[in-house]
């Protein structure tokens, strides 16, 4: 079999410690890197006084990592600037909170010159490569540059923005010409594929588009939307352990008697939080019989804490729930709890299990898992309801969960009055489907769809190339009308 090369920001070997404390990209990747003798390659998350493309070698559990460490000047421009402070929020639509500096421009480049230079005396010719993420579009074309002629593989996990927010960067057409040197790139779902090709048929009028190809120049590249999915069965029987019982059976001793309602979510702008806060405030206002028979858990774990935005958005959410606190609270009872730390997958899975619903509501999202594991977690005699965002990936896959705007307190609060009084027979139908779903299109589906993807060769000029089930073979004017329209 090819031996895979799989390239993203940091890396995520296994741990020894079994599959419950990783996560199911984590997992599935690594069973495809042991399958194929491969190696995972990226930044170890270290500082260095100086670069010296020094590479760090280690082998966990059949799987064999290579990692650099990066100067602060790197970190701050590369990391912190334009993936975190430039791209991140350009790709979820916060053109307002988006910096455009020079030097983080610069720093990105610098970055993936210097991976490409670390990663290139490590391949074969034989060698399949996936790069991931925002963080590493230019390392396919930098890969080129330096006579790489292996199949190449790109993956996005966050949205691809509309076209009007994109050329809001300074470097917009630099970087979409860059991932023409990739050989295959996928995406979420269709509507960040039919954004991109949107974008493309706008800004490339030499571009040829038919049957999910782009060919331009030289370049013949395949796209295709491929939703990522978890380990279904696995994180079902996370579920039932003992563990994720013992974290079901306290939380709902907390709660005597109340239903739950769950939200789980890194903290960070994009996941709608602040909004989600105003629903269920409005909930109680509207529908004052479920004050003191409903609580609210909201998990949200910091991240990118050196970042200003998000800084900004912890202040924000903390006040936020103090207000709602302090409104409806009662002797007896918080209506709100807001809790700043993560918890392991069994513990989740757990909670999950308790909660009457979940509410998922990203402002944007390229897909969201929580929203694929809160399914998978469910008790089928008993299962609770989804509340997602029309704005997330995984809205495509999942039509029978509460389809919400999270932008509306009203839509929040009406779905949640919905899903708290919906009767069993309705909840279980609405999760057999989701289930059906998430069970099919799961992990290894994703892994094999795109690497299967990514070994064959692209359609000749003029063939009528099959389409997929995501419907990449949309022509060119059918995707420029579906992105201008979301």
């Amino acid at each position: 079999m090819t031996r895979l090369v799989i390239v993203s920001n940091r890396v995520s070997p296994p741990t020894g410690e079994g599959q419950a404390n990783q996560g199911g990209l984590a997992v599935a990747l690594s069973s495809a890197l042991r399958e194929t003798n491969g190696i995972w390659f990226g930044w170890s998350g270290n500082e260095t006084e100086t670069f010296t493309g020094h590479v760090n070698f280690s082998k966990s559990d059949g799987v064999t990592t290579a990692t650099v460490d990066l100067e602060p000047q790197d970190i701050d421009e590369y990391y912190n600037g334009f993936a975190n402070r430039t791209l991140w929020p350009l790709f979820h639509d916060r053109t307002d909170l988006a910096e455009f500096e020079r030097n983080f421009a610069g720093g990105y480049a610098r970055v993936n010159e210097r991976f490409a230079d670390t990663l290139l005396p490590l391949i074969t010719p034989e060698d399949l490569i996936w790069v991931h993420d925002y963080h590493l579009i230019p390392l396919g074309a930098e890969l080129r540059k330096r006579d790489v002629t292996n199949r190449t593989g790109f993956f996005l996990h966050t949205p691809w923005p509309v076209a009007r927010l994109l050329t809001s960067l300074p470097s917009h057409a630099k970087l979409v010409n860059a991932l023409f040197a990739y050989d295959l790139l996928g995406f979420q779902c269709q509507a960040w594929l039919d954004s991109f090709l949107y974008y493309v048929h706008d800004q490339f009028p030499e571009a040829e588009i038919s049957d999910g190809v782009i060919r331009i120049g030289d370049r013949t590249v395949r796209v295709v939307a491929c939703p990522i999915g978890i380990d279904a069965g696995d994180f079902a029987k996370s579920a039932t352990t003992p563990e994720a019982d013992e974290a079901r059976e306290s939380i709902l001793r907390s709660l005597e008697g109340r239903d739950l309602i769950m939200g789980v979510d890194r903290l960070d702008y994009s996941k709608g939080m602040e909004q989600r806060f105003h629903g269920y405030s409005r909930l109680l206002q509207d529908h004052p019989e479920f004050q003191e028979k409903v609580t609210f858990l909201q998990i949200a774990p910091p991240s990118r804490e050196q970042v200003a935005s998000y800084q900004d958005i912890r202040r924000e959410l903390d006040a936020l729930s103090g207000h709602i606190n302090g409104e409806f609270a009662t002797a007896h009872w918080v209506p709100l709890r807001y809790v700043n730390r993560g918890y392991d997958r069994l513990s989740l899975s757990g909670m999950y299990r308790s909660a009457r619903a979940a509410l998922v509501t990203p402002l944007r999202d390229g897909m969201n898992l929580v929203a694929k594991e809160f399914v998978a977690a469910q008790d089928p005699e008993n299962p609770g309801v989804l509340i997602l965002s029309r704005y997330a990936g995984a809205a495509e896959q999942l039509q029978d969960a509460l389809l919400v705007n999270p932008f509306s307190p009203e839509e929040l609060a009406d779905a949640l009055h919905q899903a708290l009084l919906m009767p069993l027979e309705e909840r279980k139908t609405r999760w057999r489907a989701m289930m059906d779903s998430v069970e099919t299109q799961d992990i290894r589906w994703w892994l094999k769809r795109f690497l299967d993807l990514l070994t064959s060769e692209h359609p000749p000029r003029g063939s009528t190339a099959e389409a997929s089930e995501s419907s990449e073979g949309a022509d060119t004017k059918e995707a420029a009308q579906a992105a201008a329209s979301s």
